[in-house]
């Protein structure tokens, strides 16, 4: 799918953890024919590259290694014209920068989800992720509360995943089409 101008797409899939962000862009990536490159993907890859040993907690080197590898990344296949899904948490004041460097390579769309507190920490309460400390965000009984939401000048968005997509998966994928 190539946007406007011949530039490549950049959709961008964000949330908290639990709303079903990562299931989300692989599924947008496969009805729009691109990759989707998942920040939590490439931190697994390098938590089995680190071996035994590793212990994940908010800010571990390898959370560091995984923001700088995940950019690049996204850099190079836009620079390549390839149109491309990515899918990380973007709370806004983190990615903000770093979204906005690559926004004159691509058009650019934000697919914010949303996800009901309780079903959200079902989720996270019933994956097994080695690189991840779900166990810290489990006792955090205001995380989505406080979740800052990405914020960038860009057509957006919204999406309940709490049961299904509302809007609906059809209306997702045209609203990314949309000129």
């Amino acid at each position: 799918m190539m946007g406007l101008m011949g530039k490549p797409m950049l959709i961008v899939v964000s949330g908290p953890s639990g709303s079903g962000k990562t299931t989300l862009a692989h599924t947008l990536a496969v009805a729009i024919g691109c990759p989707a490159i998942c920040r939590d993907e490439i931190k697994e890859g390098m938590v089995h590259a680190f071996g035994e040993g590793f212990t994940p907690a908010p800010g571990d080197l390898l959370t560091q290694r995984t923001f700088t590898t995940f950019f690049e990344t996204l850099r190079l296949l836009l620079e390549a014209s390839v149109s491309v899904v990515a899918e990380a948490a973007f709370q806004d004041h983190l990615w903000r920068p770093h979204l906005g460097a690559l926004a004159d390579l691509a058009v650019l769309r934000i697919v914010r989800c949303r996800v009901d507190p309780f079903t959200g920490y079902q989720r996270v309460a019933t994956r097994r992720r080695a690189a991840h400390a779900d166990s810290a965000l489990l006792g955090d009984r205001n995380y989505y509360d406080d979740f800052v939401p990405l914020s960038i000048e860009a057509p957006t968005i919204d999406v309940d995943t709490s049961h299904g997509y509302r809007p609906t998966l059809d209306e997702i994928i045209a609203f990314m089409s949309a000129g």
